[in-house]
């Protein structure tokens, strides 16, 4: 099968064709021929060897978590699905398995589910890790509930994207930090409130909005670039949530002076366990209408490293999709 490699650590120019035998499914595994494949931060992130403490790599190795296409075979004791199956979910690279930059991939059967009803397989294809990353720092590690606020760090993204409307789902007010030319587009998702992050006095915005504080932050942007206000912004009671493969990590004298004001920052993997139970959520709310395709950047497979250079800029509105097989497939 045809897929873009890595031989080895480095930035996006490592990326290349190559041709490696198909994966057979093992049990409790689904082989997925793949349509789509969504990029994200945490790609670039495994390219350059960021994610070691995360994942065991070998040489070629295929990029790529996200992914939507048919179901071409399945492994012993799979049940929930058979072949030509669409399917949207993440592939095993986590566990060190070829990704979904590739004609075929292999799937844990727990980490599918079905292609939510009127979406097409490039939208599909942008849901997996961020929305799971979404809906599980706000529904499940935030305990986001009705008539709560919550801030999100980076609302035109892909994990803003669908945070926002994920948030609105469960009766919440939402605010959310993004460009001056994505203001539209995510009022558009929902938003009640959108901060110019570059207009400074942040905090002092969110209280006008939230006099006491908001319930929940969640931080798709990462890199410690909301911590210094976080005590500022965060009402007593409320949870400051961060996605770790974003590289923010709060000190642990940040995380102490938090708890003084009965303030908990918690990082996104203490719900990684449920992962399942979160793209069962998320699917659930997609199929209902509760949740809509995020921007779309559709590219071939072949442009992956011009992909990776976008994301990892951070300024792209919604994901960008890598195209590999006829989205009328199937």
């Amino acid at each position: 099968m045809r897929a873009m490699v890595i031989d080895g650590f480095g930035d996006a120019g490592v990326l290349r064709w190559g041709d490696l035998p198909q994966p057979v499914p093992g049990p409790g595994e689904v082989l997925v021929r793949v349509v789509c494949a969504g990029v994200n931060p945490a790609d670039w992130k495994t390219r350059e060897g960021k994610l070691s403490a995360y994942i065991d790599y070998h040489f070629p190795f295929v990029l790529g978590f996200d992914l939507a296409g048919l179901v071409e075979a399945v492994g012993e004791g799979v049940e929930a699905f058979q072949p030509g199956d669409r399917v949207f979910g993440m592939s095993r690279q986590g566990q060190g398995l070829d990704g979904s930059y590739a004609e075929y991939c292999i799937a844990g059967a727990a980490f599918l589910a079905p292609l939510p009803p009127r979406w097409s397989f490039a939208q599909a294809a942008a849901l997996p890790v961020a929305g799971t990353t979404a809906y599980g720092g706000i529904v499940d590690a935030g305990e986001l509930g009705v008539g709560q606020s919550v801030l999100i760090n980076g609302g035109a993204g892909g994990v803003g994207s669908i945070g926002i409307q994920v948030a609105k789902a469960l009766g919440a007010r939402v605010a959310v930090t993004c460009g001056a030319d994505n203001q539209a587009y995510v009022r558009g998702l929902g938003a009640d409130l959108a901060i110019d992050y570059r207009g400074g006095d942040l905090a002092g915005k969110v209280r006008a909005w939230a006099p006491g504080g908001v319930d929940l932050v969640l931080d798709a942007v990462g890199l410690d670039t909301l911590l210094p206000a976080a005590l500022d912004i965060v009402a007593p009671g409320g949870r400051y949530v961060e996605i770790e493969t974003l590289m923010s990590r709060a000190s642990d004298e940040l995380v102490a002076e938090a708890a003084k004001r009965d303030i908990r920052i918690l990082s996104n993997m203490v719900a990684v366990a449920r992962l399942p139970e979160h793209l069962k959520g998320l699917a659930a709310l997609c199929a209902a209408g509760g949740v809509k395709p995020p921007a779309i950047e559709a590219m071939p497979l072949g442009d992956a490293a011009e992909a990776h250079r976008r994301v990892e800029a951070q300024h792209v509105r919604g994901k960008i999709i890598l195209d590999v097989a006829d989205h009328d497939a199937g």
